[in-house]
Parts: structure tokens; C-alpha cells; sequence
């Protein structure tokens, strides 16, 4: 029998530009100062509580797998099964609090000029994912994207959780199904967001090329985040 492989959650299944390429080598980001998150590439930030990030949409289809972890513990980050507890429901909107693995408070939406429909139901895309969607070769995906951003800065995650998958489209239909449909927002559209604890938020512009999540063409192109002083 062929040895099971051991599992390394901080270890990707390969790599891109992301593993090189942090914003600053702390994490740090200029106050006001837009960043670009390339097309399939991840970026990772550093915010104080009271900071805000907003994550904009230039063209409008593109979808980015946000994550959040405590500054300094990374074993408690940002945790969308804590968080469909906490708001007894499965869709978020203006003003809700998204919690952590511990159950506490650590990102507020403030502002979101999209229709608001985004997701935390689905886990982020990984190599695993995209041999079941038939790929034989090594797919850029959202859970590597997640660990070389952290890598990048000096941080080792210890899981990779679920995110906040910020104008993903997935409509649940009364009987419990669900279908992948193209995001509804529009170019420019933006979500801010607030930190409530210092933490480490990671974005990645997802790769995702075979449904049709960064819309119809399924092409995945850039996203461009801000951070704002408290």
C-alpha cells in the first residue's frame, strides 16, 4: 500500500508570483494607497483595529476569497461556520459583524456598493478541487494563493478556513441546492471593510476558470484594495 502523504496546511501544492511579491515586506500597506491583487494571485495585509480595507472590483466579475487571522495567533482566524451561527443565516449584509474560530467579533462590513450578494458557504478552490474538475496539471487556486501571501509577509498559517467569498453568486434554492452563476456586481463596485482586533487579512483575486464564478467568460482578471487610517 502507497503511504499516505501527511497533510501540511502551510505548505502549497505550488506556486505563482504571489510567494514573491507581498506589498511591503511586513504586510504594512501605505494608508490611501491602491494596490493591485493580480489576476489568480494573492496579497496579504497587515491592518490595527479601527483600519478599514476596501476591496474593489474594477471590472465587476471578478470574485476575491477574503481571510482574516489575530495578529501574532494565527490558530484564530476569520471562521464562516462560526459566523453563519452568529448571524442565523447564510447571506451577510451592511453591518454584520464576521467572527472568528473563538466566536469573536473581527471584521465589520461597513459599506458595500455592490447588490451585497456574496457567499460563506463554499471553501476556497484548491489543487485537489481542480483535478476533480479534470486538471492535470498544477491550477492556481485560492487556499495556495491564501499560504504563500502569509508566507510572504513571515507568517506560518496553521489551517486554511473557509472565507468570505466577497461577490461570489451562489443561490441556495429551497431544497438545499445550490448553482455557481456569475457575480451580480457591476465595474468599480467595492466592499469596505472595518478591523475590529489587529489582524492579518489575506484577499485573492481566485483563479477559478472552469464555472462560471468570475463570470460567464470565466476569466479571471485583477482586483485593488485601499487601506484606510481608523
Amino acid at each position: 500500500m502507497t503511504p499516505v502523504q501527511a497533510y501540511d496546511p502551510a505548505l502549497p501544492d505550488g506556486t505563482n508570483a504571489t510567494a514573491t511579491s507581498p506589498i511591503a515586506p511586513d504586510g504594512i500597506a501605505e494608508p490611501e494607497r491602491r494596490y493591485t491583487i493580480p489576476a489568480r494571485q494573492g496579497r496579504a495585509v497587515r491592518l490595527s483595529a479601527g483600519q478599514t480595507l476596501r476591496v474593489i472590483n474594477p471590472h465587476g466579475t471578478q470574485v476575491c476569497d477574503f481571510f482574516a487571522l489575530i495578529e501574532d495567533a494565527p490558530a484564530e482566524f476569520l471562521s464562516m461556520e462560526h459566523t453563519r451561527t452568529s448571524l442565523g443565516r447564510v447571506y451577510v449584509r451592511k453591518g454584520d459583524q464576521l467572527v472568528t474560530n473563538r466566536r469573536r467579533a473581527l471584521i465589520e462590513i461597513v459599506e458595500d456598493t455592490s447588490p451585497g450578494i456574496h457567499d460563506i458557504v463554499i471553501a476556497s478552490c484548491d489543487q485537489p478541487r481542480y483535478e476533480q474538475l479534470g486538471c492535470h496539471e498544477y491550477h492556481d487556486n485560492c487556499a495556495d494563493n491564501f499560504r504563500m501571501s502569509l508566507s510572504a509577509i513571515g507568517v506560518k498559517p496553521v489551517h486554511v478556513p473557509c472565507p468570505f467569498n466577497i461577490w461570489m453568486n451562489v443561490p441556495i434554492a429551497a431544497g438545499g441546492d445550490y448553482r455557481w452563476e456569475p457575480p451580480a456586481s457591476k465595474p468599480g463596485d467595492y466592499v469596505q471593510l472595518r478591523a475590529l482586533a489587529p489582524s492579518v487579512a489575506v484577499m485573492t483575486a481566485c483563479p477559478q476558470d472552469i464555472t462560471p464564478v468570475n463570470g460567464v467568460g470565466a476569466i479571471p482578471v485583477e482586483l485593488e484594495f485601499e487601506v484606510g487610517q481608523p
